[in-house]
């Protein structure tokens, strides 16, 4: 069975920091991009960024660069988001996603999602 958990959502304020964790199990971590989307209240989800098994990044978001990085650990099967300079924009419900090889990382090709973990920036 495949699981998706992430971790390390909660209560900032502006200017914060925080760093997402998503560890994945029953999958062959390696052979799958990985990524974040997130999902503010009201509004539908969004693709965050990405990162492909040879470790290229892709950020779609363009109020996040430059403030957000992500990166994997394949021995770990952990892929993070590290979240500086939180803004209260960035509050969302953060989902971490899996897309077999490097194939086209969008919402309806999404092989495995994680349950998602909650941020709060407050202003």
């Amino acid at each position: 069975q495949v699981q998706l958990v992430e971790s390390g959502g909660g209560l900032v304020q502006a200017g914060d920091s925080l760093r997402l964790s998503c560890a994945a199990s029953g999958l062959p971590f390696s052979s799958y991009a990985m990524g974040w989307f997130r999902q503010a209240p009201g509004k539908e989800r969004e693709r965050v960024v990405s990162i492909t098994r040879s470790g290229i990044t892709t950020y779609y978001v363009d109020s996040v660069k430059g403030r957000f990085t992500i990166s994997r650990d394949d021995a770990k099967k952990t892929v993070y988001l590290q979240m500086n300079s939180l803004k209260p924009d960035d509050t969302a419900v953060y989902y971490c996603a899996a897309r077999y090889r490097d194939r086209l990382f969008v919402t309806d090709s999404i092989d495995y999602w994680g349950k998602g973990t909650l941020v709060t920036v407050s202003s």
